[in-house]
């Protein structure tokens, strides 16, 4: 292994878990992800950096979508077809999501009762450190109203 590596692996290995190494393709999946509308996949956004000349492979993509998720700083969901999907979170504050099963609408909402369940719920089981990600999903109204007023799964709010 070069001194080089060998450097960056040690930088690796002592960087906190779920922060991103500062480099030039997670900039360019950050900037990727900021002019979108919505979620997109690694997919997309590999293939939308890779037409735009940008050197970044779909592992590095995941790899980086996957740092940023653990750091709190997207939101990830899965489609209906199991594929996830991810945005630059709206908020930095712990949230969850309401989502359209049809078009994929996704509106970031607060569950305060929610909050209070799950940890009453953990500490009647003897569990500490808890997480949790909450999805609920539903059509929303356009989608409710007919198919001429739905949206595709990609077009999001």
């Amino acid at each position: 292994m070069s001194p080089e590596r060998q450097h960056q692996a040690e930088a690796d290995e002592s960087r906190p878990h779920g922060t991103v190494r500062a480099t030039r393709q997670a900039a360019a999946i950050r900037a990727a992800l900021a002019a979108r509308e919505g979620f997109t996949s690694a997919q997309e956004l590999h293939a939308e950096l890779r037409d735009q000349g940008g050197g970044v492979g779909l592992t590095t993509v995941y790899r980086h979508l996957q740092s940023l998720a653990d750091a709190g700083a997207v939101d990830v969901l899965r489609t209906p077809e199991g594929e996830s999907v991810y945005r630059l979170c709206g908020t930095g504050e712990h949230h969850h999501h309401l989502v359209c099963r049809s078009c994929g609408r996704t509106v970031e909402i607060e569950g305060r009762e929610v909050e209070r369940w799950t940890r009453r719920v953990a500490e009647a089981q003897g569990f500490v450190d808890v997480d949790h990600t909450i999805e609920v999903i539903g059509t929303c109204a356009a989608c409710a109203a007919g198919p001429e007023h739905a949206g595709r799964w990609r077009q999001r709010e």
